[in-house]
């Protein structure tokens, strides 16, 4: 992305601020492990959508006045034997490239900066990305630097800015399309790797092995998320991501995989016979998904309320499994289908996006995602694609990676 991205994001997020209003955004803090491990850093991808700055103890402030506002971006100072221990940390003048921001400061002046912002400006709420999903907490340091405004600054409103974020992140610009149509290339590399390289008695870490591999060669060093790779009957285990299993002849592997690029993430799934040919079951329930995910390239346009996505594939998915001797009743349907058909990708691979409320426009990016799951067969997979909404339809973004049973069958032979 180029430093206009994050500008303009940082704008729009402005508009909605109020004057005398302080908006922080945290990158985020290693964690331990053990001893003296860390987890690998994951910087918030809200300060990632506004600044395009990945290193951890990075801190945002955008400060809203009565004419348009100010913004300083707050990083770790240079440690020469950090740094040779740690690697490179991000210079000033490169933090001002990448981001846009010209006043780039030390991470040690975020404390007297604030207080002189909020004294100056005369700030009377503080807003503040207070990720709370289900119950469970980002640590992001957001709840940190909650308790530490609440305790010196006891006076001062506490508002809540993922709201705004996920709206504005609910429509992808040009340059995110850009992002996820290089990513879907990449995935297409990986998928059609563990498609050639398909055989009874593979395990599900060599599936895997092949995908990285792939990955590598155009510079992914890491998949967009923990890749889904299963085999027979672990393809029951919805998030299955153990890697342990065999396929024997005759089952079908599954894959629910994605690639990050420019931070835009895919999300795409196939499933196929580990032999290369699929049997007359495994054909009848993969042609029912098909058909149903074609149907839903064909009608989704925008002006559909999202939640009545997810209804639109149970409904068609049902009447294909009932045509197919399969289902009897829509009763039936959730024996067979175990997850919704529909989720927005982004900068995380269920964005975090106003969506429920939702109704499709130009710009959204969600999956069409058919799982299709008979335990008394033995079979379960998923087909899942990435639908752009256009002014006049849609468009499959993944639709170059082999889908259907013909071509699945050609990559295998």
């Amino acid at each position: 992305m180029e430093a206009i991205f994050y500008l303009e994001n940082r704008r729009t997020f402005a508009e909605h601020m109020n004057p005398g209003e302080l908006a922080v955004f945290l990158s985020g803090e290693l964690l331990r492990k053990s001893a003296d491990d860390d987890y690998g850093f994951w910087a918030n991808r809200n300060f990632v959508y506004l600044t395009g700055i990945e290193q951890r103890d990075s801190i945002l402030f955008l400060c809203k006045e009565e004419e348009g506002y100010t913004e300083k971006l707050f990083i770790l100072p240079p440690d020469a034997f950090e740094e040779r221990w740690n690697g490179a940390r991000i210079k000033p003048d490169r933090a001002a490239e990448v981001s846009g921001i010209n006043d780039i400061r030390y991470l040690e002046e975020w404390q007297s900066c604030l207080a002189d912002t909020i004294r100056k400006n005369k700030i009377r709420s503080v807003c503040l990305d207070l990720d709370h999903k289900e119950g469970r907490r980002n640590w992001n340091g957001a709840d940190w630097m909650r308790r530490y405004i609440e305790t010196g600054y006891p006076e001062m409103e506490i508002r809540n800015s993922l709201p705004i974020l996920k709206k504005m992140r609910l429509i992808k610009k040009p340059c995110e399309i850009e992002a996820l149509e290089r990513a879907e290339q990449i995935t297409k590399a990986g998928i059609v790797a563990m498609m050639e390289h398909s055989r009874p008695g593979m395990y599900e870490y060599q599936y895997k092995a092949e995908y990285d591999y792939a990955l590598a060669q155009h510079g992914v060093l890491e998949p967009g998320f923990s890749s889904i790779i299963s085999a027979g009957k672990n393809n029951f285990c919805i998030h299955y991501d153990s890697y342990r299993g065999k396929a024997a002849d005759g089952d079908m592997v599954l894959n629910d995989v994605g690639v990050r690029w420019d931070h835009l993430v895919t999300d795409v799934s196939r499933g196929w016979p580990c032999n290369g040919k699929y049997s007359e079951r495994q054909k009848l329930l993969y042609e029912c998904a098909y058909r149903t995910s074609q149907h839903m390239f064909e009608i989704l346009k925008p002006g559909i309320p999202m939640p009545d996505v997810d209804k639109m594939i149970r409904e068609y998915n049902y009447g294909q499994l009932k045509e197919a001797g399969v289902c009897c009743s829509y009763d039936e349907i959730g024996t067979y289908m175990w997850h919704g058909g529909a989720h927005h990708i982004g900068f995380d691979v269920h964005d975090m996006v106003s969506a429920r409320e939702a109704v499709t426009e130009a710009g959204m990016v969600f999956c069409v995602d058919i799982g299709i799951y008979h335990e008394e067969w033995g079979i379960g997979f998923r087909l899942e694609d990435n639908c752009l909404i256009t002014a006049g339809g849609c468009r499959n973004l993944s639709a170059d990676i082999p889908r259907t049973v013909e071509e699945i069958e050609s990559v295998m032979k």
